[in-house]
């Protein structure tokens, strides 16, 4: 399985971004994709996720109302839309696939595989 996130960059405040997550190399249709984030000197934080089964989707309180993820099935892509973005979003965001049994959105330890991450920038 690989997973590859891209799309990051320089932007300022108040800006848009919209990232790319493209997978490869899993057969199951049932999956959860999430995105987490790390700041320099912070732990890595997650912020959304999307249930392949519904699409239903999930944000942290953070970026709840600015960033937007869906899913392109035909692509084995998933996008992380965001908008409204501030100083504070720069860091390094990663994808990352789990499974859907008693998975947690926003916990690390409920995915399986990641990928590398791409540098947000956030000028003020």
């Amino acid at each position: 399985v690989q997973l590859q996130a891209s799309g990051g960059g320089l932007v300022q405040a108040g800006g848009s971004l919209r990232l790319s997550c493209a997978g490869s190399g899993f057969t199951s249709d049932t999956f959860v994709i999430g995105w987490f984030r790390q700041a320099p000197g912070k732990e890595r934080e997650g912020i959304s996720c999307i249930n392949s089964m519904d699409d239903s989707t999930f944000y942290t309180e953070v970026v709840k109302d600015r960033f937007t993820v869906s899913r392109d099935k035909a692509k084995n892509t998933v996008y992380l839309r965001m908008s409204s973005l501030k100083p504070e979003d720069t860091a390094v965001h990663f994808c990352a696939l789990g499974g859907l049994h008693g998975y947690d959105c926003t916990q690390p330890r409920s995915y399986d595989y990641w990928g590398r991450g791409t540098l947000v920038t956030v000028s003020s």
